[in-house]
């Protein structure tokens, strides 16, 4: 199996991928970067939370200026969370609606020359939900 490598370094892979956020101790505000206090509530102290990989679509546009178009996305996650990411197996304005359910994915970005796998994520329409 080849070696693989998230993107970005809240994308946890793995048997069942997910997302990971810091999220503040105090008041649980929760965040993918790194933060040296709560844009919050100013406190310093942090956990780790893994995040549902369930969620409705909040609002969307389709990128058209691309060599092959596509979808960004906001999603709102179930339990807590926000996250702007792409929308995927879509191509098409009426296959998708604001509260969409969706699901997220991962993708190969792209292999070095050594076979190792650059990891994306992305959500897509729940199963029998389009």
């Amino acid at each position: 199996m080849p070696t693989r490598v998230p993107v970005v370094d809240y994308l946890v892979l793995g048997d069942e991928p997910h997302l990971r956020a810091r999220e503040c101790s105090h008041c649980g505000a929760l965040y993918f970067d790194r933060r040296n206090a709560c844009a919050k509530c100013f406190r310093t102290e942090f956990g780790t939370r893994a995040l549902s990989n369930e969620g409705r679509l909040r609002a969307f546009t389709f990128v058209t200026r691309a060599k092959r178009p596509y979808v960004s996305a906001i999603v709102d996650l179930e339990g807590g969370g926000v996250v702007k990411a792409n929308l995927l197996e879509v191509d098409q304005p009426g296959q998708i609606r604001p509260g969409l359910p969706v699901v997220l994915d991962t993708v190969t970005a792209g292999t070095d020359d050594d076979g190792t796998e650059a990891v994306a994520f992305g959500y897509r329409p729940r199963g029998g939900d389009q």
